[in-house]
Protein backbone atom coordinates (compact mmCIF):
# COMPACT_ATOMS: atom_id res chain seq x y z
CA UNK A 1 0.00 0.00 0.00
CA UNK A 2 1.59 3.45 -0.77
CA UNK A 3 2.04 5.58 2.01
CA UNK A 4 0.13 8.51 0.63
CA UNK A 5 -3.38 6.11 0.40
CA UNK A 6 -2.48 5.22 3.73
CA UNK A 7 -2.47 8.54 5.00
CA UNK A 8 -5.57 9.63 2.92
CA UNK A 9 -7.34 6.45 4.73
CA UNK A 10 -6.14 7.58 8.20
CA UNK A 11 -6.92 10.94 7.92
CA UNK A 12 -10.43 10.40 6.55
CA UNK A 13 -10.87 7.85 9.53
CA UNK A 14 -9.05 10.39 12.49
CA UNK A 15 -11.83 12.99 11.65
CA UNK A 16 -14.78 10.64 11.58
CA UNK A 17 -13.60 9.10 14.81
CA UNK A 18 -12.99 12.60 16.61
CA UNK A 19 -16.86 13.51 15.55
CA UNK A 20 -18.17 10.31 16.82
CA UNK A 21 -15.80 10.48 19.86
CA UNK A 22 -17.59 13.95 20.79
CA UNK A 23 -21.23 13.43 19.75
CA UNK A 24 -20.77 10.11 21.89
CA UNK A 25 -18.15 11.30 24.61
CA UNK A 26 -16.58 8.16 23.78
CA UNK A 27 -12.98 8.93 25.10
CA UNK A 28 -11.51 5.05 23.86
CA UNK A 29 -13.06 5.28 21.10
CA UNK A 30 -9.53 6.38 18.92
CA UNK A 31 -7.98 3.92 20.87
CA UNK A 32 -10.32 0.95 19.82
CA UNK A 33 -10.56 2.28 16.45
CA UNK A 34 -6.60 2.24 16.20
CA UNK A 35 -6.43 -1.63 17.41
CA UNK A 36 -9.14 -2.47 15.40
CA UNK A 37 -7.19 -0.93 11.83
CA UNK A 38 -3.87 -2.56 13.13
CA UNK A 39 -4.97 -6.43 12.91
CA UNK A 40 -5.50 -5.31 9.49
CA UNK A 41 -2.92 -2.90 8.70
CA UNK A 42 -0.35 -1.39 11.30
CA UNK A 43 0.52 0.99 8.44
CA UNK A 44 -2.60 2.15 8.34
CA UNK A 45 -3.15 2.47 12.39
CA UNK A 46 0.37 4.38 12.76
CA UNK A 47 -1.23 6.30 10.04
CA UNK A 48 -4.11 6.97 11.84
CA UNK A 49 -2.64 7.76 15.52
CA UNK A 50 -0.70 10.13 13.27
CA UNK A 51 -3.65 11.51 11.82
CA UNK A 52 -5.79 11.97 15.59
CA UNK A 53 -2.71 13.66 17.30
CA UNK A 54 -2.53 16.11 14.28
CA UNK A 55 -6.45 16.69 14.43
CA UNK A 56 -6.03 17.04 17.90
CA UNK A 57 -3.46 19.49 17.59
CA UNK A 58 -4.94 21.37 15.48
CA UNK A 59 -8.19 21.61 17.13
CA UNK A 60 -6.35 22.97 19.77
CA UNK A 61 -4.54 25.39 18.06
CA UNK A 62 -7.28 26.97 16.67
CA UNK A 63 -9.43 26.65 20.00
CA UNK A 64 -6.13 28.90 21.73
CA UNK A 65 -6.18 31.36 18.61
CA UNK A 66 -10.44 31.71 19.08
CA UNK A 67 -9.45 32.31 22.71
CA UNK A 68 -6.90 34.74 22.46
CA UNK A 69 -9.18 36.61 19.71
CA UNK A 70 -12.03 37.28 22.21
CA UNK A 71 -9.92 38.39 24.76
CA UNK A 72 -7.94 41.64 22.58
CA UNK A 73 -9.35 44.73 23.41
CA UNK A 74 -11.12 45.93 20.55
Amino acid sequence: MSTRLAEEIADALAQEALRVAQETGDERLTDELCQTVGALSPTVEEALRTAIRMRMAEKRGYDFLRTKRSQAPN
